[in-house]
């Protein structure tokens, strides 16, 4: 296949590419630059598979020659981004979304987008299945993140319904690993990094507040798995072995042997108090579950982040 991922340059867009070139397709990656990095994939220049365009995808978007699927990844997507772009991310969610399914359409691709577990907002029930409508409050600072995303669900499948497109909508729940930045605010960067350089791990309210986390690995591989099947409604794709932050903080602590003391701030706004997939869909139309057990993926991601501190 040929893909076009928006998006190309960031945390999964980039683990994606390398995913995709190593299963002997060839990647357009398209990014602005806003909060990707070209290091994540200076590496693909080298597969003779994979071409870079700088570009805003909230508008028009044309890449010359066949494109089989259109892979939507494009978005500042962690709280501290989102907060610090509103305007942007609701751009890329709703008009480059449009943009990203007007392109599909165009060149008779699948498109797929890549959804979030935000759109369950500070759910109510859990684990989350996909049938769960969410509890988001739509005016609150995280709003901007997570009604783009919703709007973007909606528009997708008004484009399957009314121009019968085949669509892929992947739930992406709590990820890491490789290619995160190191200032990207999420837990795992924030943890491993404060860890690292031994200074005060910061753990927000209590830390009883649980997030269910995926290894890179393992997501990249469900959302092959979902782009190649058949399901057009969303998909939920995580791990639902659940962790409070608190528990998340100390594992860190270990591992990297930092002299670390954890401290509690207040709780950001309409920050969800619970995080976990419910996976019965993707296993059972996918055959897919994780397989990457949170020490070892924490153990990868380490490496990298030693990596990253060092340069």
């Amino acid at each position: 296949m040929r893909v076009v991922i928006t998006g190309g340059c960031g945390f999964l867009g980039s683990n994606l590419s390398k995913y995709f070139i190593e299963n002997g397709h060839s990647v357009v990656a398209i990014d602005n630059l806003l909060t990707g990095r070209l290091s994540n994939v200076e590496k693909l220049f080298d597969t003779g598979k994979f071409e870079f365009i700088k570009y805003d995808v909230t508008n028009y978007i044309h890449v010359s020659g066949r494109v089989d699927a259109v892979l939507h990844f494009a978005s500042p997507a962690s709280p501290i981004d989102y907060i610090k772009y509103p305007i942007p991310t609701l751009k890329v969610g709703a008009l480059g979304t449009h943009k990203a399914l007007g392109f599909a359409k165009e060149k008779k691709a699948i498109f797929m987008l890549a959804s979030t577990s935000e759109v369950y907002g500070d759910p109510d029930i859990n684990p989350q299945p996909e049938s769960y409508w969410g509890n988001v409050n739509p005016i609150g600072p995280r709003g901007v993140y997570d009604e783009a995303k919703r709007f973007a669900e909606a528009m997708t499948m008004a484009y399957h319904r009314y121009h019968k497109m085949p669509v892929r909508i992947v739930r992406i729940f709590n990820t890491y690993g490789p290619n995160m930045r190191i200032d990207d605010g999420r837990a795992v960067p924030n943890f491993m990094s404060q860890s690292l350089k031994n200074r005060p791990i910061t753990v927000y309210g209590d830390g009883s507040q649980t997030r269910s986390l995926c290894y890179v690995d393992d997501l990249v591989r469900g959302i092959y798995k979902l782009l190649l099947s058949n399901l057009n409604e969303p998909v939920n794709i995580g791990n639902p072995y659940e962790i409070t932050l608190l528990e998340l903080a100390k594992t860190i602590k270990k591992i990297t042997g930092s002299r670390s003391k954890i401290i509690f701030k207040p709780l950001p706004v309409d920050d969800p108090k619970v995080r976990r997939p419910d996976i019965s869909k993707a296993k059972k139309y996918l055959k897919w579950e994780p397989e990457v057990d949170l020490n070892a993926g924490l153990l990868n991601t380490l490496k990298y982040f030693k990596k990253e501190i060092c340069k």
